[in-house]
């Protein structure tokens, strides 16, 4: 087992080098999709509807799941495709929201299609192996496969990964309230994370999409992050060193969140935002639920403390496309 100093250095070096290649190598390797004429670097974000985003019955799985799979797959695209984020052989580790007792329809998950096309996706880039899991709320017994992610990944040839509680390890965060925590080692240790959130009203920190999702990876007595959970998230974002996130909102919770349970808090959008920087698309999240970016606390810290960038739209290489 390699010490935790020697991996902390080498994972450093691995991200380090994916946004050097991405920003020096990215341009040539984009073409017309993740470029246009006027960009110099590669896109930062990506906004994909289905017919302006209007949705319709919040059950309807298939067209939810379809829909899903395409504009994952176009997001992508646009991004400049997966070899952007990997290299063939790479460990990719797919983080969803796989955390509730619930079925896709009420929204308390990631859409199984989502992290499928994504498992795919990373498989045809030429990954060694892809793994998806997160450390859930309920029991990972039964939300594992009431989500749907289960079988999905199974059928994408992924790996639904249930995390052993006798598995996790503390590493140094060193961030201003986290300085050392338990976090999953496979998970921390992979080449590619990739954060695969839901937008989903939360009954404390009011909005909960990626930089809450991490929470996904740690052990411990979650619970003590509510004490301060803007700092705590800045904390470990910080740690994880996203490269890659996509936001889901096929369906979104817009009350009685996280949980969820009642369709009639699930409103239809047929949207996911996909890119690099990790404040602004929760910031785009966040709208989606009717809020502004700094009145949500997590949001406005982590710009504060140099994670991204609020004001996607006149800041970052943005591009949005609705397919019909």
């Amino acid at each position: 087992m390699r010490d935790e100093e020697e991996f902390r250095m080498m994972r450093d070096s691995r991200r380090d080098f994916l946004k050097r290649t991405a920003m020096a190598g990215g341009a040539m390797a984009l073409g017309p999709l993740g470029v246009s004429a006027a960009q110099e670097k590669p896109l930062d974000m990506v906004i994909m509807r289905f017919n302006g985003g209007q949705g319709g019955p919040v059950d309807d799985d298939a067209t939810v799941d379809a829909r899903a799979k395409k504009m994952t797959e176009t997001a992508i695209e646009t991004l400049g495709g997966m070899n952007r984020f990997m290299k063939k052989g790479d460990s990719v580790w797919i983080l969803p929201n796989i955390a509730w007792d619930r079925i896709p329809a009420q929204a308390a998950n990631t859409n199984p299609a989502l992290v499928a096309t994504l498992v795919k996706l990373c498989l045809d880039a030429g990954a060694k192996n892809v793994k998806v899991g997160c450390n859930p709320c309920n029991d990972a017994v039964k939300a594992y496969p009431r989500s749907g992610i289960e079988n999905a990944v199974k059928q994408a040839g992924g790996d639904t990964v249930y995390l052993d509680p006798e598995r996790y390890k503390d590493y140094d965060i060193n961030g201003k309230r986290l300085r050392k925590w338990p976090l999953y080692p496979e998970i921390v240790e992979s080449d590619l994370v990739i954060n695969v959130p839901i937008v989903k009203h939360h009954s404390m920190a009011r909005v909960t999409v990626c930089m809450k999702n991490y929470m996904g990876v740690s052990g411990g007595n979650r619970g003590q992050w509510h004490q301060d959970m803007p700092a705590c998230l800045c904390d470990i974002t910080a740690f994880m060193k996203p490269s890659l996130a996509i936001v889901d909102a096929t369906r979104i919770l817009t009350n009685n969140g996280p949980t969820g349970g009642n369709l009639a808090d699930v409103k239809r959008l047929d949207t996911i935002a996909a890119g690099t920087d990790i404040v602004a698309l929760d910031a785009f999240a966040v709208g989606l639920l009717g809020h502004k970016p700094e009145e949500i606390a997590t949001v406005a810290a982590g710009q504060a403390e140099g994670l991204g960038k609020m004001d996607y739209r006149s800041e970052l290489g943005l591009k949005e496309i609705d397919l019909a």
